[in-house]
């Protein structure tokens, strides 16, 4: 048994895992079971390069605010602003200070400067997306952004009688950002302005705005740019995905948390169809937003189930989505110790490799019968992995122990 698993193990390498593929995806998911360590962004850096050099993928989408993830991406591909302040405001959830996450910004725009004064072809740029929506765990952000430019891009592309409303009207309706971002509307849903008159009309103009764009699509492409036309949707999608988690955050029903985390994950299916449409492109976020099995958690003593944006696009892409989930041995420095040998971590503890990739599928055909039971975390902030997701992994990156960062 033991020499069946090692045959399993191979180097952490964008080639071992393409090979562990029936094909080059269109999306190929790569998930981590924590956040904030640096060697395992350092790890989704080093594989991003191979991925460029050698397979001619040209996007990363990470876990982060999508309209945050625009300063990034107009840094990369056109220098505006300066590595550290764009790492800062286009990197949400504090990631912007990793020295990982700036690594990977400094090298990608970089890439795109060639040696001459020209830069590299804009079909061969390099990309970036936040593909999360505008969220963090106390608060939701207003519409504001989203909605505004959406309304600016098709008020200077269409006839005015053509839109549903003015900027001022808008503008009436958002009224406060603090309305909308008040930390306390999480936990108590009476301070939530989602089902307010005021939202109830937005999301109707949203919808409008949106049918708006889809439906001059032909002018506004050959007016601006199939770049300028796929932001536009960008905002659509946030602003129409903003309203909706805000009226759920007003609402009382017990299904209210359950909700809440679907529409996030929606909101990051639709972001990722939407990169998949520009071509290959490696995706990073945690293992339960990229699984193909619903994600379940525990709050307030009640169980949470919903489909995670993996579920979500897997449906729609197939085989064009793949999914490779990041394993721990190791993370002393948070108090996650050896891990008990009779579970997933145990038994690749006990490979000679420091890290390497695994073929899931044939990992669990090796195991058969002998199926390894559920770790438990020592640290909230680590997620085990579910030895019952095994075989519907493509593969697994794992690395043994993770040092404690500077």
């Amino acid at each position: 048994m033991a020499t069946d698993i090692k045959d399993t193990a191979h180097a952490v390498e964008a080639a071992a895992v393409m090979r562990l593929l029936p094909g080059r995806p269109r999306l190929l998911a790569l998930g981590e079971p924590t956040h904030g360590e640096d060697a395992l962004l350092d790890l989704r850096n080093e594989l991003f390069r191979q991925l460029v050099e050698q397979e001619g993928y040209r996007t990363i989408a990470i876990e982060s605010d999508c309209m945050m993830g625009l300063v990034v991406d107009d840094y990369v591909t056109s220098g505006t602003g300066t590595l550290d302040e764009v790492v800062v405001r286009g990197i949400s959830h504090g990631w912007g200070t990793s020295a990982a996450n700036r690594e990977l910004v400094r090298w990608m725009r970089a890439y795109n400067v060639r040696a001459d004064d020209d830069g590299r072809p804009a079909s061969e740029r390099l990309r970036f997306a936040g593909f999360d929506g505008p969220l963090e765990m106390t608060h939701a952000a207003s519409p504001r952004q989203a909605l505004t430019a959406l309304h600016g891009y098709l008020a200077a592309q269409v006839d005015a009688d053509l839109l549903p409303c003015t900027a001022d009207t808008l503008d009436h309706l958002l009224g406060a950002d603090d309305r909308w971002t008040d930390p306390a509307a999480m936990m108590d849903p009476s301070r939530s302005t989602g089902r307010s008159t005021e939202a109830g009309r937005l999301r109707l103009l949203a919808d409008d705005l949106v049918a708006l764009l889809d439906a001059q699509t032909p002018h506004l492409i050959a007016a601006t740019s199939w770049d300028d036309w796929d932001r536009a949707r960008l905002y659509g999608r946030t602003a129409l995905g903003l309203l909706r988690y805000h009226y759920w955050m007003a609402d009382t029903s017990p299904a209210r948390m359950t909700r809440l985390l679907g529409v996030r994950d929606q909101m990051m299916a639709h972001n990722l169809l939407a990169v998949a449409a520009r071509g290959p492109a490696l995706v990073h976020a945690h293992n339960s937003h990229l699984q193909r099995e619903q994600s379940t958690m525990r709050m307030g003593g009640m169980p949470l189930e919903w489909w995670s944006a993996g579920a979500l696009v897997s449906a729609q892409l197939g085989e064009e989505y793949a999914f490779v989930a990041t394993v721990l041995g190791t993370i002393r420095h948070r108090g996650v110790d050896t891990p008990p040998p009779d579970t997933v971590e145990g038994l690749l503890y006990a490979l000679p490799e420091d890290r390497c990739v695994i073929d899931a599928p044939r990992l669990a055909t090796a195991l058969g019968d002998t199926r390894p039971v559920p770790r438990v975390s020592a640290w909230f902030g680590y997620a085990a992995f579910d030895p019952a997701h095994l075989a519907d992994s493509d593969g697994i990156v794992f690395v043994k122990d993770v040092p404690q960062g500077p």
